[in-house]
């Protein structure tokens, strides 16, 4: 298979290059070279941004094309309809984020999608932005030569959001660490390599239309998540667990402060954690177990020397050590819950 990847050096994009090279496909990545690309591929260079941005693309053709774009959603339109005669199948990878708010738990992809998204539109809104690129992709291929890879929320190595790797690093530091309960509470993630492998394999089956790319609702739990962070990065965290309402009353913001975690019976936990992914398990979604996840992106952050690299237009994630340590204060005093129990 001629696979053009769309970026193809950070992240989700690198895990698909990775990916396809191991099916000893033909790789090409267009890129604005700013990071090296992975050995082994053909390597155009351009900004889709710019006037003129996609001139490397103007010739040449593949059999499929992989996006992660998620900004303006006009870079996806031009790019498509530059592409539309010359690659036979668009995967786009989207986002859960374009259901309209609040999705119910257990929704499917036959849920309604955020109202306004344009293909024509300049960057707005994370939702709108990634909508408005599903159209975008949609006018050009039309809904047998797109996939739609909703995907929700992606970790594993090379993460350049900061979510695993803050946990990692903090759980690396060891003595008492907050952690978010109750330790049951079911987390959906799918790791990066895990996305990829289904991409290349819808590309494979012919696949179209929208998919909810995400591991199974109680796949992993927080307790699970956190253990293996903790076993990994030399086992000196003490896992201190608070209940949910002590969190909020403490005003930690879930999902930023506390990453991957949100209040149990909420909006933020049916939207993040409880979508229907069995259309894609289905296809072939295979995930692996979280301890593997952990582990490989533990062995990847400390190649880096502990930092990973961070995209300029995401927020910083975690918790201000002040801020955990009140709050841990506070388990030991009246009221607190200590220990595990949560």
């Amino acid at each position: 298979m001629r696979l053009l990847v769309l970026g193809g050096t950070e992240f989700v994009g690198r895990a698909v290059v990775e990916a396809a090279l191991g099916r000893d496909w033909e790789v090409t990545v267009f890129h604005r070279g700013r990071h090296e690309a992975p050995a082994g591929v053909r390597a155009l260079h351009g900004d889709r941004t710019a006037p003129g941005g996609l001139a490397a693309l103007e010739e040449g053709e593949w059999d499929v094309v992989v996006d992660t774009w998620s900004a303006a959603p006009s870079a996806v339109r031009d790019a498509a309809q530059l592409l539309r005669d010359r690659v036979g199948r668009y995967l786009y990878v989207s986002s859960c984020s374009v259901y309209d708010w609040a999705p119910p738990a257990g929704y499917t992809e036959a849920a309604p999608t955020v109202s306004g998204a344009s293909p024509d539109a300049g960057q707005t809104a994370y939702a709108e932005d990634k909508r408005g690129g599903e159209l975008a992709v949609l006018d050009a291929f039309g809904p047998d030569r797109a996939v739609l890879a909703r995907a929700g929320l992606i970790i594993g190595p090379y993460e350049n959001v900061g979510r695993l790797p803050w946990w990692l690093n903090r759980t690396a530091r060891g003595g008492p660490v907050l952690a978010p309960g109750p330790r049951e509470l079911p987390i959906q993630y799918i790791d990066a390599r895990d996305l990829a492998d289904w991409l290349l394999g819808a590309a494979e089956q012919g696949l179209s239309g929208p998919y909810n790319l995400i591991g199974p609702s109680g796949h992993a739990t927080m307790g699970a998540l956190l253990d293996a962070c903790a076993a990994v990065t030399g086992g000196t965290a003490e896992l201190r667990w608070a209940g949910p309402e002590m969190i909020l009353e403490a005003g930690i913001e879930p999902w930023v402060q506390l990453p991957v975690w949100v209040p149990p019976n909420s909006d933020l936990h049916a939207a993040l954690h409880g979508a229907d992914v069995s259309r894609a398990v289905a296809t072939g979604l295979r995930c692996r177990p979280v301890e593997e996840t952990v582990a490989d992106t533990w062995s990847w952050l400390r190649s880096l020397g502990g930092t990973a690299p961070m995209r300029a237009d995401r927020s910083t994630k975690g918790l201000d050590p002040e801020v955990e340590a009140k709050v841990l204060a506070s388990l030991d005093g009246p009221g607190g819950v200590p220990g595990d129990t949560p």
